[in-house]
């Protein structure tokens, strides 16, 4: 046995045993567990020790599986929108401008690290602050079940726009052209009706997530070895398969492992380079001005036609520093151009940022709806098709979630009350599904405070269903109706015993265990058969 990899590997164990307890931590004072873990790749390299090999491959792998998973998820129409393209390119440059002038000043008055910055490399520091973390708003998201929401697809077109920016950027910085092999990855894209052939024979099981892997790792390979960035190779092979029905459920088996092995990329975070009192102050003070680019965000959606609702999610989800920044200022110290100190200096605003951006997001609907009059005034009177504010045309019974246990109660609602029961889903391929059959399915967000001020106004709502993706969507939807003091009956689903306790105190009159719950209905199903005779 090879001694030397058992060491690194001990040692990396030891690490994350420090992150689980940090992580842990913070889970109690109500803070993301990847604040726990940025806080242990400080900590670690504050007391000298350095990231091993196995947690460094375990960063690059998270990342990865991460940029796959959106793929999977991403809807290449969203970026040809101008709000996405048009909003991130503008962004880019009034941060440059903004940014880069504010920096260069710093440097003219010799304030410390700053000084002996010329212009160029002034506008290079800011290009870097300019870009907002993949891996923190998809995670972000993720956990609150927002991936599809309007704003969520807003956000993330927005980063990969971003994230190519940053590929174009890495490959002119090492002045490496792409190899004339590259042309062959064109041929990718005839090979999708084998990459979805495949996919309907893998089954359900432990063949989907090595066949996911196969992808992911695969395609990041091939583009590696064809002289373009690895991580996009990956994005682009989640896109081709993202059409397929099951690309929904490749996501879900790969989630547990995506958020396994990006906590080896927060903490790998914090233990870059050697941490200085002087690196932590300008950290520290970096992290403010991400409302600077929040501010620019709102403003340039709002100009878009976006609501207001919606752009103010979206320009809070991508109110942070990102990692990509990281890697334009490791290159940047790698060429001599800046100071190294400049890598921790971003290291500390990013992490900061996401401690920041984390508290904003997890009050991202109070903040709306608690000034709302003053984000109104910045919304435009056109609407875009899909932006629109719901109308519920008269319904009863609302079930917010049209996924499998949304569908078949809509169906069951439906033959019991007739057509005064509506579906509503914020996924518009899924409302599009919905309204091919019949279906009286709307697009509409549930934590909408626009929504439910309307259903307040002209109450009709006497039933809603929750069949939302988690707890924290339908803690959400609680929440609202608790504002609007709704009256009528509140249903919700659950997948663990524990959550049942929390939907019932938030308001819920019925919480419906899926587990429990589908034991006792298929017995109740096989009793009804065998008295009919069946």
């Amino acid at each position: 046995m090879d001694f030397e990899w058992v060491a690194i590997a001990l040692g990396d164990v030891t690490w994350i045993s420090l992150a689980f307890f940090l992580g842990f931590l913070a889970r109690l004072i109500n803070l993301p567990p990847l604040v726990g873990f940025l806080a242990t790749g400080f900590l670690l390299n504050y007391l000298g020790f350095t990231s091993g090999e196995t947690l460094q491959k375990l960063a690059d792998l998270g990342i990865t599986l991460l940029l796959f998973t959106v793929g999977l998820k991403l809807n290449l129409k969203i970026l040809a929108r101008p709000q996405v393209w048009a909003v991130t390119l503008l962004h880019i440059s009034i941060v440059i401008v903004l940014f880069g002038a504010a920096i260069f000043t710093l440097a003219l008055l010799n304030v410390p690290l700053f000084s002996g910055l010329d212009l160029r490399h002034s506008l290079l520091i800011a290009f870097a602050l300019s870009f907002s973390s993949t891996v923190f708003v998809v995670k972000s998201l993720e956990d609150g079940g927002e991936m599809k929401s309007m704003h969520g697809r807003i956000a993330i077109g927005i980063l990969v726009m971003q994230d190519i920016a940053a590929v174009i950027f890495i490959a002119a910085s090492i002045g490496k052209l792409p190899s004339p092999w590259a042309l062959l990855l064109f041929l990718l894209l005839p090979l999708r009706p084998v990459f979805h052939h495949l996919m309907q024979k893998t089954g359900h099981g432990e063949l989907l997530i090595l066949y996911a892997l196969v992808l992911a790792l695969g395609g990041a390979e091939l583009f590696e070895l064809a002289g373009v960035k690895d991580d996009l190779g990956a994005l682009i092979m989640g896109v081709l398969v993202s059409t397929h029905p099951k690309s929904a459920e490749m996501a879900k088996t790969m989630l547990g492992f995506k958020d396994l092995f990006l906590v080896g990329f927060f903490l790998t975070i914090g233990m870059t380079g050697q941490l200085s009192l002087e690196a932590l102050i300008i950290g520290l003070l970096l992290v403010p001005f991400v409302l600077v680019k929040s501010a620019a965000f709102f403003t340039l959606m709002t100009g878009f036609k976006l609501r207001a609702r919606t752009s103010l999610l979206s320009s809070l989800n991508l109110t942070n520093y990102s990692e990509f920044g990281l890697i334009v200022v490791a290159i940047s110290a790698a060429n001599g151009w800046i100071d190294g100190e400049w890598l921790v200096v971003m290291a500390i605003a990013l992490s900061v940022s996401f401690v920041f951006a984390s508290r904003l997001i997890s009050n991202d609907d109070k903040i709306y709806s608690s000034y709302r009059k003053f984000w109104v005034r910045y919304q435009r009177g056109g609407r875009l098709p899909d932006d629109l504010l719901l109308d519920t045309q008269g319904a009863t019974i609302a079930i917010f979630g049209m996924g499998r246990v949304g569908s078949g109660a809509y169906d069951k609602m439906r033959e019991i009350h007739g057509e005064t029961v509506i579906g509503v889903d914020f996924d518009a391929e899924q409302v599009k599904r919905h309204q091919s059959l019949g279906h009286k399915v709307l697009q509409g967000d549930p934590s909408d405070a626009d929504f439910w001020d309307k259903i307040e106004r002209d109450h009709s709502i006497k039933l809603v269903m929750l069949a939302l993706p988690n707890l924290q969507a339908n803690l959400d939807a609680l929440a609202e109706l608790r504002g609007i003091s709704f009256s009528g009956r509140i249903a919700a689903t659950a997948k663990y015993p524990d959550e049942v306790a929390r939907l019932q105190h938030s308001g819920a009159t019925a919480v419906f265990n899926f587990y429990t719950e589908a034991g006792a209905g298929f017995a109740e199903h096989v009793e009804t058969q065998i008295q009919n005779g069946l």
